[in-house]
């Protein structure tokens, strides 16, 4: 696909998720950042799991991950996001040069995306996915101010069925082998019932993180036992960072968008998680 050199996806939500001005942004991710509370992770973070969310919703569940990152260099960032406003098959790299937000411009690692399309064959070079979607972008202003300079391959999923997830996540275990690399799984949980309700549900993501088992997630996400809007990124997330060598997950936040608002009878729920070697 031919694309020009300046291809650069703006940023979408800026103003709605998080400030739209360097200054402003720049100090909300360091409060968050500052206020977290760092776990100590043995290993090298392989992969984060993070939620997508307006940052005063999430902004503090997802700080909870990227604060484990201060002080570590990557060769490059793989963020897989699901997508909320178009259908398509399979999963969509964008085919431009670079994400921008309020805190500059992030370039696209365009060699790694040349090697995954070179073997993929659920991976295509396309825009669909990365327009007005949300689940990428939020990611990318904590990473810019927690890694600094860094390159990234921004991955959406149009489908989220167990033989995409399964091909992703081979994928990149196959394309990463040997990287300094960084994988983001970006996923809200579940969506719209009591926090009692959600809690349960969210529960059994949850233990399917803790025990590291994305066979399990997938099925309980297959069988309607529990509900994530990124479930397929970190089912997909889970098996390469199996394959590089992650040994160990570890739950770094849960919360729910009532602990907020104070409406505990329809929440959104957010989880943060860490997989290390």
């Amino acid at each position: 696909m031919s694309r020009p050199l300046d291809a650069v996806r703006r940023a979408a939500v800026a103003g709605m998720f998080y400030p739209d001005t360097a200054a402003e942004l720049a100090q909300e991710i360091d409060t968050l950042l500052q206020q977290a509370s760092r776990t100590v992770v043995h290993g090298k973070p392989v992969a984060l799991v993070a939620p997508h969310a307006g940052y005063i919703y999430s902004g503090p569940t997802a700080a909870a991950a990227y604060s484990l990152l201060r002080g570590i260099e990557y060769s490059t960032v793989v963020v897989v996001a699901p997508s909320h406003r178009e259908y398509f098959a399979g999963v969509s790299v964008y085919p431009g040069n670079a994400y921008e937000t309020p805190l500059g411009r992030v370039p696209v690692d365009t060699a790694l995306r040349d090697r995954l399309l070179a073997i993929s064959d659920v991976v295509t070079s396309s825009a669909a996915g990365h327009g007005a979607e949300h689940a990428v972008e939020v990611h990318v202003p904590f990473l810019q101010k927690a890694l600094g300079s860094f390159r990234f391959l921004p991955l959406v999923m149009g489908d989220q069925s167990r033989e995409t997830c399964y091909a992703l996540g081979e994928e990149l275990g196959d394309v990463l082998r040997g990287e300094s690399s960084l994988l983001v799984a970006s996923t809200d949980l579940s969506h719209f019932y009591t926090a009692t309700e959600a809690e349960r549900r969210d529960g059994i993501v949850l233990g399917d993180l803790e025990r590291f088992e994305p066979e399990r997630l997938m099925s309980d996400l297959e069988e309607g036992q529990a509900e994530a809007c990124g479930g397929g990124p970190v089912v997909a997330v889970m098996i390469a960072a199996r394959a590089l060598g992650a040994r160990r997950l570890r739950i770094l936040g849960h919360t729910h968008s009532g602990q907020i608002t104070g409406d505990c009878h329809s929440v959104v729920g957010y989880c943060s998680a860490v997989m290390t070697t």
